[in-house]
């Protein structure tokens, strides 16, 4: 679980449980910043297939995931040298790429992968709200506005300390009016500009400016789905 830096710690360890009581699964939390977290990753790939530690059974890895998660930051933190290009924002590796560790270690890099269908829009919005999919694919106010609903309660003395936003917060738009007006957003004719007040919202929080947030925990990710289900299931009825 890259990024652990910008993410909630008691999330974080409640999502370890969830991965290593999942079978034939082993999760650890590393920031790819940390050069002692990533010394972390070769030795638990070394436990998982002990019998392939030579040059004639070397060690094959693979890093996958979607995009913009830090794959080559690790990738290169793990080889010491720059070897992947990085970038903050999504797709910036094409292809993949065979990189020999040493003489008994193979780690292939892959470009950020995507479902081909994101089956409800809550997905959507967090991978927006996260900088994982393209800023052509989603509209940046609407997604601060989820973001927005999605933080307020459980990270609400982050939002007030960072805008300095008295409690309680105005809801939706006027929220999104009042970080507008305090940062001096205002366009020709008096209006606030919602769409540099979202985006600064947004980069906040990706940047980790707001604090360690986390929009997902196993409990809420197990509530979704279920009310996902039920909302299918009362469709296919009607």
């Amino acid at each position: 679980l890259n990024k652990s830096d910008l993410a909630d710690p008691k999330i974080t360890e409640y999502w370890l449980d969830h991965f290593n009581n999942t079978p034939n699964t082993r999760a650890i939390s590393v920031s790819a910043k940390s050069s002692k977290d990533i010394k972390k990753i070769l030795p638990n790939c070394s436990e998982l297939a002990p019998h392939r530690n030579s040059s004639i059974k070397p060690l094959r890895m693979l890093i996958m995931g979607v995009p913009n998660v830090g794959k080559s930051t690790i990738i290169n933190g793990i080889h010491n040298k720059k070897i992947a290009k990085v970038g903050n924002e999504p797709a910036v590796t094409k292809q993949q790429q065979r990189i020999i560790l040493n003489s008994s270690m193979i780690l292939t890099d892959t470009p950020g992968m995507m479902w081909p269908k994101i089956s409800n829009e809550i997905d959507g919005y967090y991978l927006a709200a996260s900088h994982t999919i393209g800023i052509n694919a989603y509209d940046e106010v609407e997604t601060a506005l989820f973001l927005f609903n999605a933080i307020k309660n459980n990270y609400k003395d982050f939002l007030a300390a960072k805008y300095k936003i008295e409690l309680p917060f105005p809801a939706d738009e006027a929220f999104l009016a009042l970080i507008a007006k305090k940062r001096g957003f205002i366009v020709k004719g008096g209006e606030v500009d919602f769409y540099k007040a979202a985006t600064t919202l947004l980069n906040d929080y990706r940047q980790g400016k707001l604090g360690s947030i986390s929009l997902e925990s196993p409990r809420s990710r197990e509530s979704l789905l279920k009310k996902l289900s039920a909302n299918q299931s009362e469709s296919s009825q009607e």
